[in-house]
């Protein structure tokens, strides 16, 4: 289990099938929440830099070292990671892996040399999807690249991990999409696929595990207090 803490102004929020006019801002305090997720022995978080995603540049470096210095999660960051500096950057400010969709449909060469340079243990390809074509640049634009395509496009170049959001599903609280989940998973099996995007009881991620998911990532499920964080013990994500 992979705790997401959406990042808008500093603070915690989720977006609505990423529309940025349908927010819900649930606490000023990023580092308490990621205390939290600690605290029941959680050891992984994926932190999202909205404001960056849409902007196509990094925005919430402060945010991402206050949590790696105080906790020891590891972190995997996304949003407005475009070049070289940013990476580093990242890298530099407390992420273990570096979270990353748009700049692998717009600059394939720059992509795979980040594979090459750091090793595919620290890039998660992230394949938001909506209509079976990937959602860049916060998803605010349609790429013509379809998911499958995508998929095994990068498979081929290295990629180990990705996680897989299906749009129509996110913030709605209505389950995940296990068929598509089901159908990468069958598709190729040696990828390591992470569902995100639905998830709104225990049942799910039962049900996610049970087709062959290696882990899922939940936002709003855990701030709403559908999912209670001491019924998460049993799923924690081992890394």
């Amino acid at each position: 289990v992979i705790p997401a803490i959406d990042l808008m102004n500093g603070k915690c929020i989720r977006l609505t099938q990423g529309d940025y006019k349908r927010k819900t801002v649930y606490t000023t305090d990023p580092l308490e929440v990621a205390l939290s997720y600690e605290g029941i022995g959680i050891r992984r978080l994926h932190l999202v830099d909205l404001e960056g995603a849409r902007l196509g540049r990094v925005v919430h470096y402060k945010v991402l070292e206050e949590i790696a210095s105080k906790t020891k999660l590891t972190i995997d960051f996304g949003g407005g990671i475009k070049t070289n500096e940013d990476i580093r950057s990242v890298f530099q400010a407390g992420a273990a892996i570096a979270t990353m969709g748009s700049v692998a449909v717009k600059n394939k060469m720059l992509f795979v040399s980040w594979l090459t340079t750091y090793g595919a243990d620290k890039i998660l390809l992230g394949a938001d999807v909506q209509d079976n074509r990937i959602m860049i640049h916060g998803w605010a634009e349609t790429s013509d690249v379809l998911l499958n395509k995508f998929i095994k496009e990068y498979l081929a170049e290295g990629i180990r991990t990705l996680f897989c959001t299906d749009i129509s599903k996110d913030g709605l609280l209505q389950g995940p999409s296990l068929a598509l989940y089901k159908k990468i998973v069958d598709l190729f099996p040696t990828a390591n696929l992470i569902a995100s995007g639905g998830v709104s009881h225990i049942s799910d991620i039962q049900a996610l595990e049970k087709i062959g998911c290696a882990g899922v990532i939940i936002g709003k499920a855990l701030h709403e207090g559908r999912i209670k964080l001491p019924d998460l013990k049993t799923f924690l994500y081992a890394s």
